[in-house]
């Protein structure tokens, strides 16, 4: 018999050309194709009499066919197969368009399944190209039949033949889960689960192997995490003298929030308590977390050692530069900068300073882990949105001292349950609570028709002195055949011929940093009335003055995303705005676009976010790096997942390496590897 890692190839019927085709479903292996589960199901297993059928409504019936099927020449290019197929209970009239083989396949007086969607043409019951078996070699009727995602090249029948043949071909299946997790929690054989996802006998025998197969590969994440996290005891680390807080409080221009306060209380705990702190600030856009930043950075400074701050954009780093020199320098504490774009002269100049101990804090961009940086003092690390950064350049950083303290911010408020996936070599520290003086920012939604208003309404806050922003998802017209779809080159173009006496301007992912940041940078200081952008915009752009952002083909984005967006306005005094433009007409989009105009808070957005899509796109194309689940929601069975974790953890206290379990080691690497090796 063929072993799960056969190549596709050594079903019937798939030859290099199906290969191909399959392979762009991620399926080149008999475990793929088994691991490939039906994304829904059609019930033909119950039977219905003609007399009941109900128009519009898809059903089996058994029936024998009750007249000569004829073949009907209406036209070049119509051909009808017509026939009367009747049952105990009445007649239904049967067509099949351009099959006329059809008329030789069905013989008169013997009984077929036919599967379809019933009509009614006055009081006749008709079915239009109903599926066709021989009632004794029913294999899509007469049963509960699987319902796959397909591509070009690939057809529900090849899927379905394809499963069907890998089950046979796989007469033993590797049961991943030890015996004592699976009889604790009452699951059913590897086996049993893999028949009945792909063909169930029943929905009961469904949903039990549903079961199994979702706890099992949430029990494989739980373990991949376990192994990618190691070993989560406090490693020592240096212990800083606590100063009194209140002292820094009293140099700054404002009062920290309840939330802030909790956030830099834990942060100067951990760096005081003698082990390395390792720590995520999580917080909504516009919550404080450069606060707490500058609390570790002063408290730092005070024990008589240095801080290293990493930003993912010139930008950025920038703007935390002089947010930080404003909120350090009245305690004293000397803040330097280094980015890839300043002068040789201005990099030499700043890693003198470093060199002589004239900074107490250095905000930087990449350049900060360059190996010709030296950083004497380093005791504390601060990522800024880590998830752009990948673990390599965090541990580089980390380098650059002996064990310092690590202090990671991200923007992109998630449930907590998931934070403590992604994040679990983390402790995690949430604000959820805006300074006062933020602006709400009131969200709208409104279909194309609205395009002669809502340029008007982008006219009155530019004479009014205010800045928009315009999202677009795309850059340009032939990035996506979507009908529609705005692109941020065609859209300014666009726009700068409505508002010829404006300034409008675009920026996007294909310019090169420079020509991004001088942009952008022209946008700050005001010399920009309207910038068109994709979600290069998305993350750390504070434009006071800007009041009005305007998201096209909004539907295009995650829940999340949209926030992240949102958080861009409402940064200044002025009464802010975010219209939402978008024709779907589907009800779930609809849905979701309905929630950002009801809800402000990013954790409350999140967690829908999560129920309505799961986590595939909290931070734009999966920088999370979570691996794609095959049939588990993260979003529904979390709760299936703690419980997961909890098997998971006791089994590697006992089996670290899994070194006594094979089998479920291969799944791990499996998902280590298919994630590229990190899951953040």
């Amino acid at each position: 018999m063929g072993t799960l890692d056969m190549a596709v190839t050594a079903l019937p019927g798939i030859g290099p050309k199906k290969a191909a085709a399959f392979e762009k479903l991620g399926i080149r292996t008999l475990r793929d194709m088994l691991n490939t589960f039906p994304r829904r199901y059609d019930d033909r297993s119950v039977m219905k009499p003609i007399a009941m059928l109900v128009p519009g409504e898809s059903c089996c019936i058994r029936a024998m066919v009750a007249t000569q099927p004829r073949l009907n020449r209406v036209r070049r290019g119509m051909e009808l197969v017509k026939f009367q197929a009747a049952d105990d209970s009445g007649a239904v009239e049967i067509t099949y368009f351009n099959q006329p083989y059809m008329k030789n396949n069905l013989r008169m007086g013997e009984t077929y399944m036919f599967y379809g969607k019933a009509d009614a043409v006055g009081r006749r019951k008709t079915m239009t190209n109903p599926i066709c078996e021989r009632e004794n070699r029913a294999k899509y009727t007469g049963r509960i039949v699987p319902v796959y995602r397909t591509t070009a090249g690939v057809t529900q029948k090849n899927l379905l033949d394809a499963a069907e043949a890998a089950l046979a071909q796989c007469e033993i299946f590797p049961d991943l889960l030890p015996p004592e997790v699976t009889d604790a929690h009452g699951l059913c054989q590897a086996e049993f689960a893999y028949r009945n996802i792909h063909f169930p006998a029943d929905f009961l025998s469904l949903e039990i192997a549903r079961r199994r197969l979702i706890f099992e590969e949430l029990f494989i994440l739980a373990c991949a995490l376990k192994r990618l996290h190691g070993d989560q005891t406090p490693q020592a680390g240096l212990a800083l003298p606590q100063a009194d807080i209140t002292g820094f409080y009293k140099t700054l221009p404002f009062s920290p929030t309840g939330a802030q306060r909790r956030a830099i209380d834990a942060v100067l705990s951990d760096m005081s308590s003698g082990f390395a702190m390792n720590r995520l600030i999580q917080g909504d856009v516009g919550s404080g977390k450069t606060l707490v930043a500058a609390a570790a950075a002063w408290m730092t400074a005070n024990g008589g050692h240095m801080s290293v701050m990493m930003a993912p954009t010139e930008i950025l780093a920038r703007q935390h530069y002089h947010t930080l020199t404003e909120l350090l320098s009245p305690s004293g504490v000397r803040v330097g900068l280094l980015t890839g774009s300043m002068t040789a002269k201005e990099k030499r100049e700043a890693k003198a300073n470093l060199a002589a101990g004239e900074f107490d804090l250095l905000v930087g961009t990449h350049a900060v882990i360059t190996p010709d940086v030296e950083l004497p003092r380093l005791a504390l690390v601060i990522v800024d949105e880590q998830h752009r950064f990948g673990v390599e350049q965090r541990a580089a950083l980390a380098a650059k001292g002996k064990k310092p303290h690590v202090l990671v911010m991200s923007a992109t408020p998630i449930p907590r349950t998931l934070a403590l996936i992604i994040y679990g070599d983390l402790d995690v520290s949430i604000i959820d609570e805006l300074p006062p003086g933020r602006q709400p920012v009131d969200t709208l939604l409104v279909n194309e028709s609205y395009r002669a208003r809502l340029n008007g309404f982008i006219r009155k806050q530019v004479e009014q002195g205010r800045q928009v922003f315009v999202v677009c998802p795309k850059v340009e017209d032939d990035e996506d055949a979507s009908p529609g779809l705005k692109s941020a080159e065609e859209h300014a173009e666009y726009l700068q011929t409505v508002f010829s006496d404006l300034r409008v301007a675009c920026v996007h992912g294909r310019l090169k940093a420079k020509q991004k940041d001088e942009v952008i940078s022209r946008f700050l200081a005001g010399e920009i009335d309207i910038l068109v952008s994709t979600t290069v915009i998305e993350v750390g752009v504070d434009v006071p003055n800007a009041n009005l952002m305007v998201i096209e083909n909004a539907e295009r984005f995650g829940l999340s995303q949209l926030h992240q967006l949102r958080g861009r306005i409402g940064r200044g005094p002025y009464k802010s705005w975010c219209v939402l433009v978008s024709d779907a007409t589907n009800n779930v989009s609809r849905e979701r676009l309905k929630i950002m105009t009801k809800l402000s808070d990013g954790f409350a957005i999140s967690e829908e976010d999560l129920r309505l899509r799961g986590p595939g796109d909290f931070f734009g194309n999966r920088q999370h790096g979570l691996p794609e689940t095959h049939i588990s929601d993260l979003g529904a069975d979390m709760q299936v997942l703690t419980v997961a974790q909890d098997a998971a953890h006791a089994l590697m206290a006992s089996d670290p390496n899994l070194s006594k379990h094979p089998a479920l080691r291969g799944a791990v690497e499996r998902m280590i590897e298919t994630a590229g090796g990190t899951f953040n």
